[in-house]
């Protein structure tokens, strides 16, 4: 697998710790080559409080020096930087990194309302299914090891992009694996028995031990939250269908509903 060389990384200076970027440093300590950062300054406004009252708002020199400027040194790594005060976050972001020639986005996530429903705005939803790459949405809380990988997918699909979304899910995560050592875990849910996915041709595809290989029935977003807590896993690969015209920033239910149910860091790979 060809390492990742350039990799964009949004910090919100309205954030008190920058988790995003906390994960690019670990991810460039373990690389041979680290990649180069590029480090997308920015307030999501449909997450932060934009009132004056704010005292987050406000960043001097001196914070951009230790909370940005310090860490990317002292780990070694080369890095851009830009700040954009635009009210289109998400598309600033997008047009940010495709310049940037971008081959993973790192998007922090903030902190749950609550543990029963997730909060997770338009904006970032269509951030998801315009990227260019995969985007690692990086959770508050969530261990920032890598010791064990799952890839989420659906091997009943039969139309030919969902199918090659399926190969991009099982690409990166066998990429992010390699580089952390870790260990690659697959999960399909299914329905019903009548929605059976193919165990031989998972195997072949993924090239993994039949212990590696979980296949459940239920609903997809229980079965791979359930496998991804009984592993222990520290990151879940999973897909969206990138679509076109008035649809194309529709949110997915069942990928919505995945997402909503996991706690880990979640890399989302739009086909």
């Amino acid at each position: 697998m060809a390492s990742i060389k350039k990799l964009f990384v949004v910090v919100d200076p309205s954030d008190a710790r920058h988790v995003a970027l906390e994960r690019a440093l670990i991810m460039g300590q373990r690389s041979k080559m680290p990649p180069e950062l590029f480090v997308f300054v920015g307030v999501d406004g449909e997450a932060a409080d934009l009132r004056a009252s704010n005292d987050a708002l406000f960043r001097d020199q001196d914070w951009f020096d230790e909370e940005i400027r310090k860490p990317i040194e002292e780990a070694g790594m080369k890095y851009t930087m830009q700040v954009s005060w635009s009210q289109e976050w998400q598309q600033s972001i997008v047009m940010s990194a495709n310049r940037f020639g971008a081959e993973r986005i790192y998007l922090p996530v903030h902190e749950r309302v609550s543990h029963s429903r997730f909060s997770f705005s338009e904006a970032k939803w269509e951030l998801l299914k315009t990227a260019n790459c995969p985007v690692l949405l990086v959770q508050p809380g969530a261990r920032p090891e890598r010791k064990t990988i799952l890839a989420a997918v659906n091997f009943q699909a039969t139309r030919p992009e969902q199918q090659e979304l399926n190969k991009s899910i099982l690409y990166w995560a066998r990429s992010v694996a390699e580089i952390y050592g870790a260990e690659l875990h697959l999960v399909n849910g299914y329905k019903d028995s009548m929605n059976y996915p193919d165990r031989g041709k998972l195997a072949r595809d993924s090239e993994l031990a039949n212990d590696h290989i979980h296949m459940e029935q239920g609903y997809s977003s229980e079965v791979v939250s359930s496998v991804a807590n009984r592993l222990n896993a520290d990151l879940v690969v999973m897909g969206t269908l990138g679509q076109t015209g008035k649809a194309r920033t529709r949110r997915g239910n069942t990928a919505d509903r995945i997402i909503a149910s996991l706690t880990q860091d979640v890399m989302v790979v739009n086909h």
